[in-house]
């Protein structure tokens, strides 16, 4: 540690609020514990949980930076005790706690996976969050296989861009919804063969017409609320509802018949508050069945746009602007 800096330069929240609260500041340069390493950051993701954790809406874990930014590539400058095989001088990309937004940053091991090659910052810094989020949730708890369908909502978000193209890689049919030509176009070119733009269409009803009133059997959802009885409607017998977040609210009244008579599922997860063997699990099947995908270029993450770190309360703005179509991050 001798090398390092002892101050690096970060991105902090002064008080809750809109993306003005975001402000660079000096903090002291974090020292990885057992089983972290310490990352020199050159690229952080930015997503809708940093903007909720900006506003005071989703508080930092215990034990987590009061930093937002939870995805960051770089190199590994230090290495704590019991973090496994990771050496100093890997280029890498993390899921990390909190604390993305600066210079450095520590990463449980667990949570950190190579640097995809033929990437480069800005795209490995895009992936961790969206990964991490689509598989565990369209893959482990949703269970999509080769040959079913998937509907994502909100296709043209992070998450969306990330999962349309992955369930095809793997070998799924994919529906997608969003708000407008140009985001329902950005679905089509990441592989979606039926992009409904839900400010014209019923997405319940374009579903049932495209698959000839069978449904999809999987849908990955973020924006719950009234799309709840839609979302019922439009899955296949068997079918499986993921919720991942509520844009539309939390609450909804569910009509029970429909889910017994088609034997469906309803499930969801958060990402953030699982343990750290949740994630490590989480990233060794990543590892295992979707970065040989990257590496093969089957797919890649889709950037809007990049910003210098300096310019985030700018970043948080336009993500908030809902003119995005996939990642936006913060070149450091």
């Amino acid at each position: 540690m001798n090398a390092l800096p002892t101050t690096m330069t970060a991105i902090e929240i002064t008080t809750p609020g809109g993306p003005d609260v975001l402000k660079p500041c000096t903090r002291p340069l974090p020292q990885p514990a057992a089983g972290e390493v310490l990352i020199r950051v050159a690229a952080a993701g930015i997503n809708r949980p940093d903007c909720a954790q900006r506003a005071g809406a989703y508080p930092a874990p215990p034990g987590a930076s009061d930093l937002p930014g939870l995805e960051v590539a770089g190199e590994i400058v230090a290495v704590g005790s019991e973090a496994g095989d990771w050496r100093v001088g890997e280029a890498v990309c993390a899921l990390v706690n909190g604390g993305g937004y600066a210079e450095y940053c520590t990463a449980p091991a667990g949570q950190v996976l190579p640097w995809p090659q033929g990437l480069s910052a800005i795209e490995a810094a895009a992936l961790p969050e969206t990964c991490f989020t689509v598989w565990s949730n369209v893959f482990q708890r949703g269970r999509l296989a080769a040959g079913e369908i998937l509907l994502v909502h909100g296709g043209a978000s992070g998450i969306g861009s990330t999962a349309i193209p992955l369930a095809r890689a793997r070998g799924a049919r994919v529906f997608a919804t969003a708000g407008g030509a140009l985001k329902c176009a950005a679905c089509t070119q990441l592989g979606a063969e039926l992009a409904i733009d839900y400010r014209e269409q019923d997405f319940a009803e374009a579903v049932k017409a495209a698959t000839g009133g069978r449904g999809v059997d999987v849908i990955l959802d973020m924006v719950g609320g009234d799309y709840l009885p839609r979302n019922l409607s439009a899955l296949a017998v068997e079918g499986r509802l993921v919720m991942i977040a509520g844009l539309h609210g939390y609450k909804a009244e569910i009509n029970l018949w429909t889910v017994m008579a088609k034997r469906l599922t309803v499930t969801g997860s958060t990402l953030r508050p699982r343990s750290a063997a949740d994630k490590a699990a989480i990233a060794a099947e990543l590892r295992a069945e979707v970065w040989p995908l990257l590496a093969a270029g089957r797919f890649k993450p889709l950037i809007h746009a990049s910003l210098p770190l300096a310019e985030a309360a700018a970043a948080h703005a336009l993500l908030e602007s809902n003119a995005v179509s996939g990642k936006l991050v913060l070149s450091v």
